[in-house]
């Protein structure tokens, strides 16, 4: 196996397999920061309750479901409840749109048919599926999965929905001095790729650069000094969501795929 990463500093914005991420860029020379901007997701149980409530006596003409475990949790509760029953009703009443193969999985275990389906897993993929539905004075619920979806809420209502959110899972920010810490090396150039494992990584970074006022600085940072690297199409899609253009993404959607890709990325550069 060749050394691509030789010297090169990687950061982890991940909080879990740090050790097995370090130990592959070790493995291809580099020297692995753990930099966990993951903070927390928790189920949302009590906090869902009401919204979960709503929809069952209200209905929606469109649900939109983003994650399977979301999707499954939300039904999980409504049989808590004691409503599942209603609950799956409502669904099958409305038309249903899904991004993801685990939602889509899991909407077949309970009959659910899906009207519209993202076309590669993105959100910006569920919003070209839903770009000719005409959403005017339509309600729809969102489930969302650990944090907001901005560019499809956007979308929805600028198409004049009116959205329901439902976060069956909620996030709670990362340590800031791990985050401060991150900042100022890429600030400083002492970082020469971040790798990101999911989308909240990236909205936490962002979230932090805005209360300091320093986007300008990391997106500059980005553009010429360190270099973004994404599990997978939704990480990716985060990130260049908040302004970021020089992105590394693997084919396979795999942590070892994504050190390996980065390293082939240095490799070339170097030639």
């Amino acid at each position: 196996m060749g050394k691509g990463l030789e010297g090169k500093r990687v950061a982890i914005g991940a909080s879990r397999k740090t050790e097995e991420m370090s130990k592959l860029i070790e493995n291809q020379g580099g020297i692995p920061l753990v930099r966990s901007l993951q903070g927390t997701v928790f189920l949302a149980e009590k906090e869902v309750e009401p919204e979960l409530i709503k929809f069952v006596e209200e209905g929606a003409d469109w649900v939109i479901f983003t994650t399977g475990i979301g999707t499954e949790t939300l039904v999980n509760i409504a049989d808590k409840l004691g409503v599942k029953e209603t609950y799956l009703k409502q669904i099958d009443k409305a038309n249903v749109a899904i991004r993801g193969y685990k939602t889509k999985n899991f909407l077949k275990k309970i009959n659910i048919e899906p009207a519209v389906l993202d076309e590669d897993g993105s959100t910006r993929g569920l919003i070209r599926a839903l770009e000719d539905v005409d959403f005017t004075g339509k309600k729809v619920l969102v489930q969302l999965h650990g944090e907001t979806a901005p560019k499809l809420i956007e979308f929805l209502e600028g198409k004049g929905a009116s959205v329901q959110t439902i976060l069956p899972y909620q996030h709670i920010a990362p340590e800031w001095d791990a985050v401060q810490t991150l900042f100022d090396e890429i600030i400083e150039k002492k970082v020469d790729a971040v790798c990101f494992t999911s989308a909240i990584q990236a909205r936490s970074l962002f979230t932090f650069a805005k209360d300091k006022g320093i986007t300008k600085e990391i997106l500059a940072a980005f553009q010429s000094n360190t270099l973004a690297v994404a599990v997978g199409k939704v990480t990716a899609e985060a990130l260049s969501e908040e302004g970021i253009e020089r992105i590394v993404v693997p084919e396979l959607e795999r942590m070892g795929a994504m050190i390996i890709e980065l390293s082939r990325y240095f490799e070339k550069s170097r030639v």
